[in-house]
Protein backbone atom coordinates (compact mmCIF):
# COMPACT_ATOMS: atom_id res chain seq x y z
CA UNK A 1 0.00 0.00 0.00
CA UNK A 2 2.46 2.27 1.04
CA UNK A 3 4.22 1.62 -2.47
CA UNK A 4 1.16 2.36 -4.43
CA UNK A 5 1.00 5.51 -2.43
CA UNK A 6 5.06 6.33 -3.02
CA UNK A 7 4.26 5.95 -6.87
CA UNK A 8 0.78 7.84 -7.08
CA UNK A 9 2.52 10.58 -5.60
CA UNK A 10 5.45 10.16 -7.77
CA UNK A 11 3.13 10.38 -10.65
CA UNK A 12 1.66 13.10 -9.58
CA UNK A 13 4.54 15.08 -9.28
CA UNK A 14 5.65 14.53 -12.80
CA UNK A 15 2.04 15.46 -13.90
CA UNK A 16 2.64 18.67 -12.00
CA UNK A 17 6.06 19.39 -13.11
CA UNK A 18 5.68 18.61 -17.05
CA UNK A 19 2.56 21.16 -16.65
CA UNK A 20 4.25 23.50 -15.22
CA UNK A 21 7.27 23.25 -17.89
CA UNK A 22 4.82 23.35 -20.34
CA UNK A 23 3.22 26.60 -19.42
CA UNK A 24 6.41 28.40 -19.29
CA UNK A 25 7.09 27.40 -22.40
CA UNK A 26 3.87 28.47 -23.84
CA UNK A 27 4.06 31.77 -21.93
CA UNK A 28 7.93 32.28 -24.04
CA UNK A 29 6.30 31.34 -27.08
CA UNK A 30 3.53 33.67 -26.28
CA UNK A 31 5.75 36.58 -25.79
CA UNK A 32 8.17 36.08 -28.61
CA UNK A 33 7.04 38.79 -31.65
CA UNK A 34 5.15 37.28 -34.72
CA UNK A 35 4.90 39.27 -37.84
CA UNK A 36 1.49 39.20 -40.05
CA UNK A 37 1.89 37.27 -43.36
CA UNK A 38 3.70 40.52 -45.52
CA UNK A 39 1.14 42.05 -47.99
CA UNK A 40 1.71 40.94 -51.86
CA UNK A 41 0.58 44.09 -53.69
CA UNK A 42 3.18 46.94 -54.90
CA UNK A 43 1.70 49.63 -52.69
CA UNK A 44 2.81 50.36 -48.60
CA UNK A 45 -0.26 50.53 -46.35
CA UNK A 46 -1.62 53.02 -44.37
CA UNK A 47 -4.47 52.39 -41.69
CA UNK A 48 -6.72 54.81 -39.67
CA UNK A 49 -9.36 54.23 -37.07
CA UNK A 50 -12.44 56.59 -37.30
CA UNK A 51 -15.91 55.90 -35.85
CA UNK A 52 -19.56 57.06 -37.52
CA UNK A 53 -22.75 58.07 -36.28
CA UNK A 54 -25.68 56.97 -38.84
CA UNK A 55 -28.07 59.54 -38.14
CA UNK A 56 -30.85 57.73 -40.47
CA UNK A 57 -31.07 54.87 -38.35
CA UNK A 58 -31.79 54.02 -34.30
CA UNK A 59 -29.85 51.10 -33.11
CA UNK A 60 -32.05 48.04 -32.78
CA UNK A 61 -29.39 46.64 -30.83
CA UNK A 62 -28.76 49.00 -28.47
CA UNK A 63 -29.46 48.47 -24.85
CA UNK A 64 -30.80 51.68 -24.81
CA UNK A 65 -33.74 52.33 -27.18
CA UNK A 66 -33.63 55.59 -29.38
CA UNK A 67 -29.92 56.00 -30.30
CA UNK A 68 -27.91 56.14 -33.50
CA UNK A 69 -26.11 53.40 -34.63
CA UNK A 70 -22.42 53.76 -33.74
CA UNK A 71 -20.18 51.77 -35.28
CA UNK A 72 -15.99 51.79 -35.79
CA UNK A 73 -14.62 51.53 -38.85
CA UNK A 74 -10.97 50.80 -39.78
CA UNK A 75 -9.54 52.06 -43.15
CA UNK A 76 -6.99 50.42 -44.45
CA UNK A 77 -5.32 52.28 -48.17
CA UNK A 78 -2.47 52.25 -50.55
CA UNK A 79 0.03 54.84 -48.99
CA UNK A 80 2.38 57.04 -50.55
CA UNK A 81 5.87 56.04 -49.74
CA UNK A 82 6.80 57.65 -46.79
CA UNK A 83 9.78 58.59 -44.75
CA UNK A 84 10.97 55.83 -41.78
CA UNK A 85 8.40 55.39 -39.84
CA UNK A 86 7.36 52.67 -36.89
CA UNK A 87 4.54 50.36 -38.38
CA UNK A 88 0.99 50.76 -36.28
CA UNK A 89 -0.13 48.88 -33.26
CA UNK A 90 -1.82 45.90 -33.99
CA UNK A 91 -4.56 46.28 -31.40
CA UNK A 92 -4.41 50.00 -29.80
CA UNK A 93 -5.87 51.22 -26.55
CA UNK A 94 -9.31 49.62 -24.98
CA UNK A 95 -8.43 47.16 -28.27
CA UNK A 96 -6.42 45.33 -26.57
CA UNK A 97 -9.57 43.82 -24.99
CA UNK A 98 -9.84 41.48 -27.57
CA UNK A 99 -6.81 39.10 -26.44
CA UNK A 100 -7.70 36.25 -24.29
CA UNK A 101 -7.98 36.92 -20.74
CA UNK A 102 -8.21 35.11 -17.63
CA UNK A 103 -6.51 31.53 -17.61
CA UNK A 104 -6.26 31.37 -21.22
CA UNK A 105 -3.97 34.77 -21.14
CA UNK A 106 -0.69 33.14 -21.19
CA UNK A 107 -1.68 30.85 -24.13
CA UNK A 108 -2.07 33.46 -26.92
CA UNK A 109 0.56 35.70 -28.42
CA UNK A 110 0.89 39.05 -26.86
CA UNK A 111 -0.94 41.69 -29.10
CA UNK A 112 2.16 44.11 -28.53
CA UNK A 113 4.46 41.43 -29.45
CA UNK A 114 2.30 41.20 -33.10
CA UNK A 115 3.68 43.28 -35.86
CA UNK A 116 1.49 44.32 -38.56
CA UNK A 117 2.49 46.09 -41.72
CA UNK A 118 0.55 49.27 -41.95
CA UNK A 119 1.61 52.56 -40.70
CA UNK A 120 -0.98 54.74 -38.80
CA UNK A 121 -2.45 57.91 -40.73
CA UNK A 122 0.10 58.50 -42.97
CA UNK A 123 -0.61 60.25 -46.80
CA UNK A 124 -2.33 58.24 -49.42
CA UNK A 125 -0.64 56.96 -52.54
CA UNK A 126 -1.18 58.76 -55.65
CA UNK A 127 -4.52 57.94 -57.86
CA UNK A 128 -8.29 56.43 -56.97
CA UNK A 129 -9.11 53.53 -55.25
CA UNK A 130 -12.05 51.36 -55.47
CA UNK A 131 -13.82 50.47 -52.06
CA UNK A 132 -13.53 47.29 -50.31
CA UNK A 133 -15.53 46.60 -47.22
CA UNK A 134 -15.02 44.06 -45.08
CA UNK A 135 -17.40 42.69 -42.04
CA UNK A 136 -16.10 39.93 -39.38
CA UNK A 137 -17.66 36.87 -37.78
CA UNK A 138 -20.11 36.99 -35.18
CA UNK A 139 -17.99 37.95 -31.99
CA UNK A 140 -15.25 38.82 -33.93
CA UNK A 141 -13.51 42.83 -34.88
CA UNK A 142 -12.25 44.24 -37.44
CA UNK A 143 -8.86 44.39 -36.56
CA UNK A 144 -8.51 40.31 -36.33
CA UNK A 145 -8.70 40.56 -39.98
CA UNK A 146 -5.66 42.86 -40.24
CA UNK A 147 -3.54 40.26 -42.85
CA UNK A 148 -6.52 40.22 -45.17
CA UNK A 149 -7.40 43.71 -45.37
CA UNK A 150 -3.19 44.81 -45.50
CA UNK A 151 -3.35 42.51 -48.47
CA UNK A 152 -6.16 43.85 -50.14
CA UNK A 153 -4.57 47.42 -49.69
CA UNK A 154 -1.21 46.84 -51.04
CA UNK A 155 -2.81 45.91 -54.59
CA UNK A 156 -4.51 49.39 -54.66
CA UNK A 157 -8.05 49.08 -52.57
CA UNK A 158 -9.44 50.92 -49.89
CA UNK A 159 -10.44 48.54 -47.34
CA UNK A 160 -13.44 49.24 -44.43
CA UNK A 161 -13.27 47.05 -41.76
CA UNK A 162 -16.72 47.22 -40.18
CA UNK A 163 -16.82 46.02 -36.07
CA UNK A 164 -20.64 45.18 -35.41
CA UNK A 165 -21.56 46.95 -32.22
CA UNK A 166 -23.51 45.08 -30.08
CA UNK A 167 -22.64 41.99 -32.16
CA UNK A 168 -18.59 41.88 -31.82
CA UNK A 169 -17.19 40.58 -28.22
CA UNK A 170 -15.96 43.95 -27.87
CA UNK A 171 -15.89 47.37 -30.05
CA UNK A 172 -14.14 50.36 -28.99
CA UNK A 173 -16.45 54.14 -28.94
CA UNK A 174 -14.87 57.10 -27.62
CA UNK A 175 -12.07 55.05 -26.35
CA UNK A 176 -14.32 52.89 -24.01
CA UNK A 177 -14.85 48.64 -25.05
CA UNK A 178 -18.15 48.21 -25.74
CA UNK A 179 -18.99 44.56 -25.36
CA UNK A 180 -21.76 42.37 -27.34
CA UNK A 181 -25.22 42.07 -26.31
CA UNK A 182 -28.49 39.66 -26.61
CA UNK A 183 -29.95 41.13 -29.65
CA UNK A 184 -26.70 41.79 -31.12
CA UNK A 185 -24.90 38.26 -30.94
CA UNK A 186 -27.98 36.30 -30.02
CA UNK A 187 -27.95 32.70 -27.33
CA UNK A 188 -29.60 31.27 -30.48
CA UNK A 189 -27.20 30.82 -32.38
CA UNK A 190 -25.11 28.83 -29.68
CA UNK A 191 -27.12 25.86 -29.97
CA UNK A 192 -27.96 26.26 -33.97
CA UNK A 193 -27.47 22.65 -34.16
CA UNK A 194 -30.69 22.17 -31.63
CA UNK A 195 -32.67 25.18 -32.59
CA UNK A 196 -32.23 25.33 -36.37
CA UNK A 197 -35.00 27.33 -36.36
CA UNK A 198 -34.78 30.09 -34.28
CA UNK A 199 -31.22 30.54 -35.59
CA UNK A 200 -32.59 31.19 -38.62
CA UNK A 201 -35.15 33.70 -37.68
CA UNK A 202 -32.26 35.60 -35.73
CA UNK A 203 -29.99 35.08 -38.41
CA UNK A 204 -32.10 36.77 -40.83
CA UNK A 205 -33.31 39.37 -38.55
CA UNK A 206 -29.42 40.54 -37.79
CA UNK A 207 -28.07 39.99 -41.18
CA UNK A 208 -30.13 43.38 -42.25
CA UNK A 209 -28.52 45.13 -39.84
CA UNK A 210 -24.99 44.51 -40.60
CA UNK A 211 -25.91 44.87 -44.30
CA UNK A 212 -27.29 48.02 -43.41
CA UNK A 213 -23.97 48.87 -41.56
CA UNK A 214 -21.88 47.64 -45.03
CA UNK A 215 -23.81 49.40 -47.20
CA UNK A 216 -23.27 52.99 -44.56
CA UNK A 217 -19.33 52.31 -44.17
CA UNK A 218 -19.65 51.95 -48.50
CA UNK A 219 -21.75 55.20 -48.28
CA UNK A 220 -19.60 57.06 -46.13
CA UNK A 221 -15.81 56.15 -47.65
CA UNK A 222 -17.34 57.46 -50.99
CA UNK A 223 -18.11 60.97 -49.12
CA UNK A 224 -13.95 60.40 -48.10
CA UNK A 225 -13.64 61.26 -52.24
CA UNK A 226 -14.64 65.00 -51.06
CA UNK A 227 -12.72 65.55 -48.10
CA UNK A 228 -9.91 65.20 -45.39
CA UNK A 229 -7.11 62.79 -45.95
CA UNK A 230 -9.23 60.78 -48.60
CA UNK A 231 -10.33 63.66 -50.99
CA UNK A 232 -9.38 62.76 -54.83
CA UNK A 233 -8.53 59.22 -53.93
CA UNK A 234 -11.85 57.32 -53.69
CA UNK A 235 -13.12 55.58 -56.64
CA UNK A 236 -17.01 55.34 -55.90
CA UNK A 237 -18.11 53.58 -59.09
CA UNK A 238 -18.03 50.34 -57.05
CA UNK A 239 -17.77 48.41 -54.25
CA UNK A 240 -17.23 45.14 -53.38
CA UNK A 241 -18.16 43.54 -49.96
CA UNK A 242 -16.58 40.30 -48.28
CA UNK A 243 -17.19 38.91 -45.03
CA UNK A 244 -16.52 35.96 -42.87
CA UNK A 245 -19.09 33.83 -41.24
CA UNK A 246 -22.20 35.49 -40.41
CA UNK A 247 -20.18 38.64 -41.98
CA UNK A 248 -19.82 36.62 -45.09
CA UNK A 249 -23.78 36.39 -45.03
CA UNK A 250 -24.16 39.92 -44.76
CA UNK A 251 -21.67 41.23 -47.24
CA UNK A 252 -24.02 39.05 -49.70
CA UNK A 253 -27.03 40.91 -49.08
CA UNK A 254 -25.27 44.27 -48.36
CA UNK A 255 -24.37 43.51 -52.32
CA UNK A 256 -27.77 42.22 -52.88
CA UNK A 257 -29.59 45.15 -51.49
CA UNK A 258 -26.61 47.94 -53.18
CA UNK A 259 -26.88 48.92 -56.93
CA UNK A 260 -23.42 49.93 -56.96
CA UNK A 261 -21.93 46.34 -55.36
CA UNK A 262 -19.70 45.07 -57.92
CA UNK A 263 -19.44 41.19 -56.14
CA UNK A 264 -19.23 39.49 -53.00
CA UNK A 265 -17.61 36.92 -51.18
CA UNK A 266 -18.40 35.17 -47.96
CA UNK A 267 -15.81 33.23 -46.37
CA UNK A 268 -17.23 30.26 -44.46
CA UNK A 269 -20.46 31.83 -43.61
CA UNK A 270 -23.68 30.23 -43.67
CA UNK A 271 -26.08 32.43 -45.71
CA UNK A 272 -29.02 34.42 -44.42
CA UNK A 273 -31.25 36.59 -44.92
CA UNK A 274 -33.37 37.54 -48.53
CA UNK A 275 -30.46 36.99 -51.20
CA UNK A 276 -30.77 32.78 -50.45
CA UNK A 277 -33.81 33.00 -52.39
CA UNK A 278 -33.09 35.91 -54.85
CA UNK A 279 -29.33 35.44 -55.04
CA UNK A 280 -26.87 37.65 -56.67
CA UNK A 281 -26.99 39.56 -60.30
CA UNK A 282 -23.32 40.37 -59.27
CA UNK A 283 -20.30 38.24 -59.42
CA UNK A 284 -19.89 36.03 -56.28
CA UNK A 285 -16.67 33.83 -54.51
CA UNK A 286 -17.81 31.29 -51.99
CA UNK A 287 -14.93 29.71 -49.87
CA UNK A 288 -15.23 27.17 -47.04
CA UNK A 289 -12.91 25.19 -44.98
CA UNK A 290 -12.59 21.65 -44.98
CA UNK A 291 -15.68 20.03 -44.10
CA UNK A 292 -17.86 22.80 -44.58
CA UNK A 293 -21.33 22.91 -46.18
CA UNK A 294 -21.78 26.50 -47.38
CA UNK A 295 -20.19 26.11 -50.62
CA UNK A 296 -23.86 23.90 -51.23
CA UNK A 297 -21.30 20.44 -51.63
CA UNK A 298 -20.87 18.68 -48.84
CA UNK A 299 -22.22 15.53 -47.04
CA UNK A 300 -23.94 16.27 -44.29
CA UNK A 301 -22.64 15.45 -40.59
CA UNK A 302 -24.11 17.11 -38.41
CA UNK A 303 -27.93 18.85 -38.03
CA UNK A 304 -27.19 22.17 -39.58
CA UNK A 305 -25.33 20.70 -42.05
CA UNK A 306 -28.46 20.32 -44.12
CA UNK A 307 -29.54 23.53 -43.53
CA UNK A 308 -26.14 25.10 -44.57
CA UNK A 309 -26.30 23.28 -48.07
CA UNK A 310 -29.71 23.84 -48.53
CA UNK A 311 -28.91 27.57 -48.00
CA UNK A 312 -25.98 27.35 -50.61
CA UNK A 313 -27.39 26.25 -53.23
CA UNK A 314 -30.80 27.88 -52.91
CA UNK A 315 -28.40 31.28 -53.13
CA UNK A 316 -26.05 29.73 -55.97
CA UNK A 317 -28.98 28.76 -58.21
CA UNK A 318 -31.52 32.05 -57.59
CA UNK A 319 -28.71 34.31 -58.40
CA UNK A 320 -27.64 34.85 -61.96
CA UNK A 321 -24.04 36.56 -61.76
CA UNK A 322 -21.21 34.11 -61.99
CA UNK A 323 -20.07 32.45 -59.19
CA UNK A 324 -16.49 30.50 -57.66
CA UNK A 325 -16.96 27.71 -54.93
CA UNK A 326 -13.92 26.47 -53.08
CA UNK A 327 -12.87 24.08 -50.10
CA UNK A 328 -9.31 24.51 -48.57
CA UNK A 329 -8.27 20.87 -47.24
CA UNK A 330 -7.12 21.13 -43.21
CA UNK A 331 -9.06 24.59 -42.75
CA UNK A 332 -11.43 25.07 -39.63
CA UNK A 333 -13.48 27.96 -39.08
CA UNK A 334 -10.84 30.37 -37.74
CA UNK A 335 -8.52 29.61 -40.15
CA UNK A 336 -9.67 32.94 -42.19
CA UNK A 337 -8.91 35.36 -39.19
CA UNK A 338 -5.72 36.52 -37.87
CA UNK A 339 -5.58 33.44 -35.41
CA UNK A 340 -3.87 31.60 -37.75
CA UNK A 341 -1.02 33.80 -37.34
CA UNK A 342 -0.57 33.57 -33.69
CA UNK A 343 0.80 31.18 -31.58
CA UNK A 344 -1.43 29.40 -29.73
CA UNK A 345 -0.66 26.89 -26.80
CA UNK A 346 -2.89 23.42 -26.81
CA UNK A 347 -5.69 24.88 -24.21
CA UNK A 348 -6.71 27.71 -26.27
CA UNK A 349 -6.13 25.91 -29.59
CA UNK A 350 -8.68 23.22 -28.77
CA UNK A 351 -10.96 26.07 -27.67
CA UNK A 352 -10.68 27.51 -31.70
CA UNK A 353 -11.56 25.93 -34.77
CA UNK A 354 -8.54 25.96 -36.31
CA UNK A 355 -7.07 22.62 -38.90
CA UNK A 356 -3.97 21.09 -39.10
CA UNK A 357 -3.42 23.63 -42.43
CA UNK A 358 -0.22 26.07 -41.49
CA UNK A 359 -2.20 29.03 -40.55
CA UNK A 360 0.11 31.61 -43.08
CA UNK A 361 -0.72 29.04 -45.85
CA UNK A 362 -4.28 28.80 -45.20
CA UNK A 363 -3.87 32.87 -45.11
CA UNK A 364 -1.81 33.27 -48.27
CA UNK A 365 -4.73 31.25 -50.14
CA UNK A 366 -7.70 33.39 -49.17
CA UNK A 367 -5.60 36.12 -49.93
CA UNK A 368 -4.54 35.01 -53.47
CA UNK A 369 -8.08 33.75 -54.51
CA UNK A 370 -9.94 37.28 -52.62
CA UNK A 371 -6.90 39.32 -54.58
CA UNK A 372 -7.81 37.75 -57.98
CA UNK A 373 -11.83 37.48 -57.46
CA UNK A 374 -11.94 41.43 -56.87
CA UNK A 375 -9.56 42.24 -59.50
CA UNK A 376 -11.80 40.42 -61.72
CA UNK A 377 -15.02 41.93 -60.09
CA UNK A 378 -13.65 45.22 -60.16
CA UNK A 379 -11.12 46.06 -62.88
CA UNK A 380 -12.67 43.35 -64.51
CA UNK A 381 -8.70 41.64 -64.96
CA UNK A 382 -8.52 38.43 -66.47
CA UNK A 383 -9.24 35.68 -63.28
CA UNK A 384 -7.15 32.75 -64.33
CA UNK A 385 -6.55 32.00 -60.68
CA UNK A 386 -10.34 31.58 -59.84
CA UNK A 387 -10.39 28.64 -62.81
CA UNK A 388 -9.75 24.73 -62.27
CA UNK A 389 -7.68 23.32 -61.85
CA UNK A 390 -6.19 25.32 -58.49
CA UNK A 391 -2.28 25.87 -58.44
CA UNK A 392 -2.94 25.05 -54.58
CA UNK A 393 -2.80 21.49 -53.18
CA UNK A 394 -5.19 22.53 -50.79
CA UNK A 395 -7.80 23.89 -52.84
CA UNK A 396 -10.99 22.01 -53.44
CA UNK A 397 -12.41 23.67 -56.57
CA UNK A 398 -16.17 23.05 -56.57
CA UNK A 399 -17.87 25.59 -59.20
CA UNK A 400 -15.49 28.20 -61.85
CA UNK A 401 -17.52 30.57 -63.74
CA UNK A 402 -17.56 30.01 -67.38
Amino acid sequence: MARTLRILLVVALLIVVGLGAYVGYAAIRAAQPVTLPAPTGPYPVGRTITEWTDHARLDPLAPQPGSPRRLSVWLWYPAAPAAEAGTAPYAPGAWAGLHLDGALAWSETGFDDVHVHAVADVPVAAGRFPVVVLEPGLGFAAPQYTAIAENLASHGYLVAGVTPTYSANLTVLDGTAVPSDEAGNPSAFDTADLHAGQAQVAGDRLVDVWAADARFAAAQVAGLQARGRFAGHVDTAATVYIGHSFGGAAALEACRSDPHCAGAADLDGTQYGAVVHSGLTKPLLLIGSQDSCVTGTCEPSAPGDQADRDAARSLVNAGTGPVWCYRIRGAEHFDFTDYGAYYLAAPAGFLLTLGPIDGDVALAIVNAYLGAFVDHAVRGRPAALLAAPSPYAEVEVQRTAP
